[in-house]
């Protein structure tokens, strides 16, 4: 099992040497796309992204008044939803704060929110469109030394030469293209996980507005329609 690994790491290293500094960097890039994808699963696992059960149950409880229950319930969650929807529902609950400074509010910390879930993951992308470039220009780098090669060895010129230069030269593209799919793939991965994210904490607020505001009309309409009523009761009352 020893001679296998060493074995392994004996070809692995022929081969960065056979890339050059080229492959060396793709190498690298390599490790930082690994670095930077468990990171990101990480952190979406610590805040708990994808459970939104809390969010059904917090408007459940805002909706039928219960509005303390509602508050405890997004306060005790980890996922960044909950510290959106407690602003919103504090802006809400509170008469002295007027509806559009509560809507900035709320709106300045769901950008905060969303951009830290997005961090990191621009750098996949650039990974991604930068690996098949880099990849090329190893390419074109073997290539040119394979035909310098060619040109020293004037006319006692050995094809096997020429063909170990350009499988040397190509396997800098086939690096950079092996990396550049899994950390396009990936990012568009993450991405997909915070759009949906992103549309049902959009939804959540909403309700959250839009439950306190048909409260508020209702409690006017009641108003009215109470106000309405006196000048009949007291006619009646005066007959």
């Amino acid at each position: 099992m020893l001679e296998t690994a060493n074995g392994t790491l004996g070809a692995l290293a022929s081969f960065m040497d056979a890339g050059g500094p080229v492959l060396k960097l793709i190498a690298a890039l390599s490790v930082l796309t690994l670095a930077i994808v468990l990171l990101k699963v990480w952190q979406f696992r610590s805040v708990r992204l994808t459970q939104m059960g809390f969010v059904e149950e917090a408007l459940h409880h805002w909706g039928q008044g219960q509005t303390q229950q509602a508050l405890d319930t997004v306060a005790g969650s980890r996922n960044p939803a909950g510290r959106v929807l407690e602003v919103a529902m504090r802006g809400c609950l509170d008469p002295r704060v007027p509806a559009d400074l509560v809507r900035e509010e709320v709106t300045r910390v769901a950008s905060s929110t969303l951009e830290r879930l997005r961090s990191m993951i621009r750098g996949l992308e650039v990974i991604g469109a930068l690996s098949p470039m880099l990849g090329l220009l190893g390419t074109v780098i073997g290539m040119i030394q394979a035909f310098q090669q060619l040109e020293g060895g004037g006319s006692n010129v050995d094809p096997a030469l020429l063909s170990g230069g350009i499988w040397v030269a190509l396997l800098t593209t086939a690096a950079g293209l092996s990396l550049a799919i899994p950390a396009i793939a990936l990012a568009s991965l993450l991405e997909r996980y915070i759009d949906q994210f992103r549309h049902r904490l959009e939804d959540a607020v909403t309700r959250v507005f839009t439950a306190r505001a048909w409260e508020s009309q209702q409690n006017e309409t009641s108003s009215e329609a109470s106000e309405a009523g006196r000048p009949a009761r007291a006619v009646a009352h005066a007959t």
